[in-house]
């Protein structure tokens, strides 16, 4: 899994408002990819729960995972579940930004991207735009 080049947003494509939690994604990506796919999830009150270590690889990004950290914010859909829509409560993008404060710091020169932006990906994951969001390298 090492060396960490990336990192990567993500939203779990769950409704505006519905209190998922990190166990629940957990066991959905388990059934769904046979492993837990993120290294952190970020539920609505902004409770970062670490679900995998640094070096272990998740599956969150087809086949490029290797050196890869996801974090996945609870979210990312309209209510009625019919578009993707930027949900994040203030407390997610507090704690989105600690995280990715936390692996700059930690990796210096990570690329940040937001699923939707890897080569290939035709989804809106994760509901936002995340270059836009990283201003001057750090989340604004």
């Amino acid at each position: 899994m090492l060396p960490i080049k990336y990192l990567t947003i993500h939203c779990a494509a769950t409704p505006e408002g519905r209190d998922d939690k990190a166990a629940q994604i957990n066991e959905w990506d388990k059934k769904k990819f046979g492993q837990i796919s993120y290294h952190w999830i970020v539920e609505l009150d902004g409770r970062k729960v670490r679900s995998l270590q640094d070096g272990e690889r998740g599956a969150h990004v087809g086949k490029a995972n290797t050196g890869n950290i996801g974090i996945c914010y609870v979210g990312g859909m309209s209510k009625d579940m019919k578009t993707a829509k930027d949900t994040r409560t203030s407390a997610q993008k507090a704690s989105l930004r600690t995280l990715i404060r936390t692996y700059i710091e930690r990796y210096p020169g990570i690329i940040i991207r937001g699923h939707r932006d890897w080569p290939g990906v035709n989804k809106a994951c994760p509901s936002f735009d995340v270059a836009e969001w990283i201003v001057d390298g750090m989340p604004s």
